[in-house]
Formats: C-alpha cells, structure tokens, sequence
C-alpha cells in the first residue's frame, strides 16, 4: 500500500487548527462561563485563536466573562501557542524514551523554525526548561504585588497567569477581577508601576528574543562575537527597535499628544514599544494616542519578535535581512554581507516575500474591515496589524465588529502564528520541482 505524503507545513497548520477548534469547543460550554450560560460559538473560537496564536484581542473582557475552568483554558491555549505544539510532543518523546523519525524532526525543525533537522531534543529540553524558569520566576517577582493586594490564592494566580501571558506574548490578562479596576482596560490602572511593568518587560523580552538566541547565549555566555549571525541580528535589532520605537512614541506624544515630560511619560513609551512587538498589554487607552504614534505601533507590530521564540509578527531577521539588502544595493555590491558572514540569496528572496506578503494581507484586510463595519482606515490597520503580528493591542474596536469581520481577525490570527510562508505551503499543492534555468531577460525596475 502506498503511503501518502504529507509536508510538515501542513501537519503543523492542521494541528493548530485542531487545537484551536478543540479550545473553541470547550469555551463553548457553561461551565467555562462566569454566568453559567452557552457562549457562542464563534466568540468561543474567537478567544481560543487569540489564546492559541498568543494573540490578546478578545471579545469579552477575560476575568469578567470566564470562569476560571475557562480562563485556565485560555492560559492552557497560551502555554501551547507559546511554546509549541511541537515541542510538547517532543517532551513527550523525550520523557518515554521513544525514537523519533527522520520526519518527525524534520516537523520539528518547522515549527520552532530551527536552522537545522540535528538537536531536535536538545532545543527540546532548552524550550521546555528555559520556559519553566523564566515564567516561574517572573511569577515570583509579580507576587510581591499582587499577593499583598489580593491574597495569597488569589495574588498567586494573578502572578502565575500574567507571567505566562507576558512570557508568552499572548497580552491576556485579569485586571478585571481587581475591585475598581475597569473590564478590558489591560494595564491601564497599575500605569505608573514601574515595578510590574519591568518585569513584565523582562518576560516580553525574554520570550521575544528565541530559543535559538537563548542556545547560543548558554553556550558562549558573554562572547559575544562567537554567537551566529542569526543571535546578533536579533540582538541588534531588537534593541534598535525598543530604544528607537520608545523614542519615536516618546517625541509624539509629548509633541503631537500633549503630555507632560516626565518619568511616567518616558515608562510608558517603553512600555508601549516592547508590548507592541506582539505581547498586547497597554498601559495607556491606545484610543486616545496621537495618530503618528499609532502609526509608530503598527510599525512595531508588523515587525515583531524573532525566529523560534514565542512571539509574532514578520520577524526581527526578516526586517533586519531588507536593511541589510537595501544597503547592499546602495553600497552597489552583488550579495548581502554582515558580519563577516554573507547571507545567501533564498534568505535575501525568503525576507522580501514575507515583508511584502505581511503588509498586503495586513492593508487588504484593514479595508474590507473599514468598508464593512465603516470604522476610520486607520483604526482598522491597527486592529489587522495586532491580529496579523499576533500582538493583541487594540483601539478598542474588537468587540463592536461585525461577525464577518470577526471571522477575518481570527484568520489572521491563524496565518499570523503559523507564518506567512508556512501558510502558502501547506495551502499549496505538493509538486516535485525540476531543476532547470531559462533564458535570462533584463528587467527594468525603479
């Protein structure tokens, strides 16, 4: 009997389809619902793609509507979104000693974006104990506030679920279970904390950065120079981002916004330059922003985090490969350098695709959006950025859009967290290419 093939793309797009749907059922019932009543299912699905794609738009604010069998759902879905499907199954593998096939690490390799098939289960046991510290450690730090304001049980899953969401990037949270605190507002009354907003930056960061950049960091610790090119990219990049994001937010809002220079001020704008970059939570209401700095996180969110980690978005590596490009062909030369290192041209063409595939999906989508529900344009692209970037902001026009514009978010959610290019391969058919050049013809551009 013949054996039918089925590409690793594939396999990991049906298996979030899978879990998504299965989350969505289960939010379904009564019992996942504070008032004991059936939730539609639409909304249901809704939140669990956000919980699966570490997204954070929701429907409902997530305290008030879920019970907690509900809201450990949720937190279930992020746990699985953030670090993979496939590394759970790879644990699993690990624990009960069981050989995996040559394909099943090939799968591996796709879902967590590795550079090679080779040290499946040591990349493994790095996702699943990097993930374990960092989040139980950001869970600790988090009970020096919450415990003393809401109770030991209480304070301690406050903790435990904001550090999963914040590690994760997925911008859940439960600040409405806190007397006087207003539903769906995300961080907006803990604002001028700066101690719960740096460890929450810490985990965003962290989670961010990539397994991969984790690996080499253990391995060579301070050596900087010894790290691949993949961690500096990530590395450089990522700080650019976050100081120069910060200070573009920073400069508008006290320009364009009219607040005041201050501490605060200059806390927030960090804030909202990592949260922007796919973890979701706001300090501040994103609907009273000045529009250039809206535009500034639309920026962000697109970008995203980086290969490997838990966050979303186009990647740092994929912005970082375009600059690159665009300064090799204003410098006039033939290939892409950084480094010491040359980056081959499948990367170059791989990068240009992905940046151009995320802004047309993420543009197109805004005005269908627009034209359906006739919200502004711009509000729009922020609400498609955040779902395409699995980020989770929002202006505040999630909840009030219609069900066919429901239904084009928590598409993009999906094609956000498996990946543009994973998406157009495991839609497409599987074709066995021929190797073979044509005939070379120039071609004017610019």
């Amino acid at each position: 009997m013949k054996k039918t093939y089925t590409s690793p793309f594939r396999i990991i797009l049906l298996g979030y389809i899978t879990i998504i749907l299965l989350g969505g059922t289960l939010l379904c019932f009564p019992f996942s619902s504070r008032s004991g009543e059936w939730t539609s299912f639409i909304d249901s699905v809704f939140t669990s793609t956000s919980a699966t794609c570490v997204t954070g738009l929701v429907r409902f604010d997530t305290y008030q509507h879920w019970s907690l069998i509900g809201q450990i759902i949720i937190l279930l879905l992020i746990q699985v979104g953030g670090i993979g499907f496939m590394s759970l199954a790879m644990m699993f593998f690990s624990v009960t000693r069981k050989n995996i096939s040559i394909s099943g690490r090939m799968l591996m390799k796709e879902s967590v974006s590795a550079p090679q098939i080779g040290g499946a289960y040591k990349i493994t046991r790095i996702i699943i104990t990097g993930t374990a510290l960092f989040e139980g450690l950001g869970a600790i730090l988090l009970c020096f506030h919450y415990c003393p304001q809401l109770g030991f049980l209480k304070g301690l899953y406050f903790s435990v679920f904001h550090s999963i969401s914040a590690f994760c990037n997925a911008g859940f949270d439960v600040m409405g279970g806190i007397d006087g605190v207003e539903p769906m507002s995300s961080l907006i009354s803990i604002q001028n904390n700066a101690y719960v907003s740096i460890v929450l930056m810490f985990l965003i960061v962290i989670g961010g950065l990539g397994f991969f950049v984790w690996s080499d960091i253990i391995e060579h610790k301070h050596h900087v120079t010894r790290y691949r090119v993949h961690s500096k990219i990530v590395l450089v990049i990522s700080a650019i981002l976050i100081v120069f994001g910060a200070g573009l937010c920073f400069l508008f809002d006290t320009t364009v916004g009219h607040e005041p220079v201050s501490g605060s001020t200059v806390l927030h704008s960090f804030f909202s330059s990592i949260s922007a970059r796919t973890a979701g939570f706001t300090s501040v209401d994103l609907g009273k922003i000045c529009q250039p700095t809206q535009l500034v996180l639309i920026c962000l969110m697109l970008i995203g985090g980086s290969p490997g980690s838990t966050a979303g978005g186009m990647k740092t590596t994929t912005f970082g490969v375009v600059a690159l490009t665009i300064l090799s062909t204003i410098r006039r030369k033939k290939s892409v350098e950084t480094m010491g290192r040359r980056i081959p041209d499948e990367v170059v063409r791989n990068a240009a695709c992905i940046m151009l595939l995320y802004i047309l999906v993420m543009v197109s989508s805004a005005m269908a959006i627009s034209a359906i529900d006739n919200v502004p344009i711009l509000s729009a692209m922020f609400e498609t950025a955040s779902a395409t970037a699995t980020v989770g902001s929002t202006v505040g026009i999630t909840p009030t859009l219609s069900v066919v514009s429901e239904i084009i978010v928590t598409l993009l959610m999906l094609f956000g967290r498996v990946g543009g290019i994973t998406m157009l391969l495991a839609i497409s058919a599987d074709k066995k290419t021929i190797a073979k050049k044509l005939p070379v013809e120039n071609v004017q551009v610019g």
